[in-house]
């Protein structure tokens, strides 16, 4: 009887990553079929395979919706694996990239690093991680020197969310042109990225993604409490420090190129938890898939919700993320979290 229960459970489990993993390509398909342009799907498959690169469908494909594409893959990526990183980091379920300021960090270095050199652009996904690790290390420092609570590291996570965002605002104000398509960069979005533009922080994201992968174990000791891994032998601050510095590289690289994309970091975690139970590993490769396939649906939905003219995708997100923040805050409130 046991046999048979491991067995269902096994078969199950490959279904959903099969699942998961043809919903991945179905999305990037429709990601880069769909759009406010009519394009055949002989002439996407035309263009990819490099038949036809010189047609008006064919650089739609390969200079539009190709690199857009990929960005959002990339980033739901990288949010989705930094928040899940930082809840377990923090031990705290309202934890994410978007909620507690990291990302406005990271966008305060970009916007900084490009009102003062202009020219210096393909540094932004650097100048992005030391800001979103500053933001990081940050709350780390506040939730557990002051000891506060989970509520109370949230509420001061929304405060200096604001406070790097007003210091946005400044830098905008003082230098106008310091950030090219300002509302996309700080709603989120993807519009006019190109493959160029999205390398650097592309390596960025693969690299710290391969490494947060490898450190899944840890992840799992650590979110048995500092106490709990300390005794079976973990140096607990250094592998926090390490685990926050990918988590901050994810975010940062993200924000990069995308802008200031809210929630990702939250819902996909919850979501991917609650189908997979707690154990690190396949809940990190599940959040990857996940959060490509999250970001990039509502990438589309924003560009073809209201054709010809396009949303943000940060303004999708935002309608999608706010109540679940809303009801996972109500439910912590109540002490079910």
């Amino acid at each position: 009887m046991n046999n048979l229960r491991i067995s269902s459970i096994r078969k199950h489990k490959s279904l959903f990553w099969i699942g998961l993993c043809l919903l991945t390509l179905l999305t990037a398909i429709l990601s880069i079929w769909t759009g406010s342009v009519n394009v055949s799907a002989q002439q996407v498959f035309a263009a990819l395979i490099g038949q036809d690169t010189t047609s008006t469908a064919a650089r739609i494909v390969l200079f539009t919706r190709l690199p857009r594409t990929c960005a959002a893959m990339l980033a739901g990526a990288a949010l989705a694996v930094s928040g899940a990183v930082i809840q377990t980091v923090l031990n705290n379920p309202l934890a994410s990239p978007g909620v507690i300021g990291v990302n406005s960090s990271a966008g305060l270095g970009v916007a900084l690093v490009c009102a003062a050199a202009p020219t210096a652009q393909r540094f932004t996904p650097l100048v992005a991680f030391l800001g979103a690790l500053a933001g990081v290390l940050l709350i780390l420092g506040l939730s557990q020197g002051t000891g506060a609570s989970r509520m109370t590291v949230v509420l001061a996570g929304v405060a200096i969310s604001n406070l790097f965002s007003a210091g946005i605002d400044g830098v905008i104000t003082l230098v106008p042109d310091a950030l090219n398509g300002i509302t996309d960069f700080r709603i989120g979005g993807f519009t006019g990225v190109t493959m160029r533009q999205l390398a650097p922080a592309a390596w960025m994201i693969l690299g710290s993604l391969a490494i947060v992968l490898t450190l899944s174990q840890q992840l799992d000791i650590l979110a048995l409490g500092s106490d709990t891994a300390q005794s079976l032998g973990m140096s607990v601050k250094p592998v926090r420090f390490l685990l926050l510095v990918l988590a901050a590289a994810l975010a940062g690289a993200a924000v990069s190129f995308a802008g200031l994309l809210s929630f990702v970091g939250l819902i996909v975690p919850h979501a991917v938890r609650r189908i997979l139970g707690e154990d690190n590993l396949p809940v990190l490769a599940a959040s990857i898939l996940g959060g490509g396939i999250f970001v990039t649906l509502c990438d589309l939905l924003a560009r073809v919700l209201f054709a010809p003219f396009e949303l943000p995708v940060g303004i999708v997100l935002a309608f999608t993320g706010a109540p679940f923040f809303l009801w996972l805050l109500l439910r912590q409130k109540g002490g079910r979290g």
